[in-house]
């Protein structure tokens, strides 16, 4: 194909499902919608209550949201692809989801990178936390942690767009660079785009790993040695993202295995992979870091009664305004 803007492609990965199309679809709306719920009732939260307008749950909120975009980029359309008989997308539509998806990977490993020095200053310079952790400096980590690894896939998709199609099917359920370019007329990625890949994954991959688990390296080592309140302290403030650092590190090692070894693997494996990559982090963030938050159970508790407390206040007054009338 010499012409590579305005292709259609064609999701292949759907062709073969059968009545198994149902199944998945009914599985992914309900947790979908799940998502959707939890989220923006965090958001919401957050963005009404001036209690919660801390640094940890302004990264949270950003965590959040883009978690929201990341899984809004994928399932809508994969729900009405295995509703409907059209199996296509346009080429700029398939580069566009790439770039959400990829934004959305690199952006979650930023903020939770984020995170942790959050937390590692909180527990190290507790004393000195809001002379750090100043509104200015917020909105600089918030700016960097989104809007660096975007930019930078920008690149990746740029170089993307250089290669020739000659095919025009895409084994997966989504698009992802992978993906594009296993449409392209040559068997090897060229060497700019390699070594630029590269550099996005130790960018925005193993560098954040690195440095998560070196900070927790040193907040075990210093716990041991504090009193029982602190250790108990550091545990209940750390845990929450410790394991959804450790569980969307999993999930994006496994991604990339099976990105390289794909072709040796049933397509079912695929549908798998998407679904905790795209889907179940989305969910899993707010709950485990924002329901299971005991700021977060006081912040809504007092919303509640807070909502609770006005609407029984409202009836009164409506009863006495009849009387008045009457």
């Amino acid at each position: 194909m010499n012409e590579t803007f305005h292709v259609t492609l064609i999701f292949a990965a759907y062709k073969d499902m059968g009545s198994a199309k149902y199944v998945l679809f009914t599985v992914v709306f309900l947790i979908y919608l799940a998502s959707l719920l939890v989220s923006f009732s965090i958001l919401l939260l957050i963005y009404l209550d001036i209690s919660l307008h801390k640094p940890m749950f302004i990264f949270l909120f950003l965590l959040i949201l883009n978690g929201v975009i990341g899984s809004t980029a994928v399932w809508p359309q994969v729900m009405l692809l295995l509703v409907t008989e059209v199996n296509t997308t346009s080429y700029e539509g398939c580069l566009f989801q790439f770039f959400l998806v990829g934004s959305y990977g690199g952006c979650n490993y930023t903020v939770l990178t984020v995170m942790a020095y959050d937390r590692y200053v909180s527990i190290f310079q507790p004393l000195q936390y809001h002379t750090i952790m100043t509104p200015q400096k917020v909105k600089q980590l918030c700016f960097a942690a989104y809007f660096v690894p975007a930019t930078f896939l920008v690149g990746q998709v740029y170089l993307t767009t250089q290669i020739s199609l000659c095919h025009d099917m895409i084994h997966k359920i989504f698009c992802d660079n992978f993906s594009i370019f296993s449409l392209s007329c040559v068997d090897r990625i060229s060497h700019v785009s390699n070594v630029y890949g590269i550099f996005l994954l130790i960018g925005f991959g193993v560098l954040p790993v690195f440095l998560v688990f070196l900070s927790y390296l040193k907040i075990v080592y210093v716990t041991l040695n504090a009193s029982s309140n602190s250790r108990k302290k550091a545990i209940e403030t750390c845990t929450p993202h410790l394991i959804i650092f450790m569980n969307f590190s999993l999930v994006t090692f496994f991604a990339i295995i099976y990105n390289r070894v794909s072709d040796y693997l049933p397509r079912g494996v695929n549908v798998f992979v998407s679904i905790n990559y795209v889907l179940i982090p989305p969910l899993m963030h707010p709950v485990i870091y924002g329901w299971k938050n005991k700021e977060i159970q006081r912040s809504l508790s007092k919303m509640w009664r807070k909502a609770i407390f006005t609407g029984s206040e409202s009836v009164p007054r409506v009863d006495k305004l009849s009387k008045v009338i009457t």
